[in-house]
């Protein structure tokens, strides 16, 4: 049976963060906080959509972010988001090698790797 979409990417976060992971998805990178349900919610963590975007941070015990493993999100304004993260003490670091984006990456407050990548209009 084919997949029809993705319905979100998690990302691990230690106990204690949601209030910094708030202030980045839904403040740095313009993300709505999404309800969680509330046997979930006793879970710790904090859910964020923006368009057909999810990312669900789930608490874990021991956490440590990974190293390679991110989402790519897309946007329409990189270099807004760019701005907003640096301005936000998140830097960014800018990747020329995905054809047809523009893509940089950066680290979320508890430093999970996040891609954000542009698609180039026709030249």
């Amino acid at each position: 049976m084919p997949l029809t979409g993705l319905h979100h990417v998690q990302v691990a976060c230690p106990a204690g963060s949601e209030d910094a992971l708030r202030a980045f998805y839904g403040g740095v990178l313009g993300m709505a906080e999404v309800a969680k349900p509330a046997v979930l919610a006793a879970r710790g963590g904090a859910w964020f959509r923006s368009g057909t975007a999810e990312i669900h941070c789930g608490v874990e015990p021991d956490f440590l972010p990974a190293k390679k493993a991110h989402p790519g999100l897309l946007t329409d304004d990189i270099d807004g988001l760019a701005a907003a993260c640096e301005a936000a003490g998140h830097p960014v670091e800018w990747d020329p090698h995905f054809p047809g984006h523009r893509r940089l990456y950066v680290a979320d407050p508890v430093g999970n790797r996040l891609e954000l990548l542009e698609p180039l209009g026709p030249e």
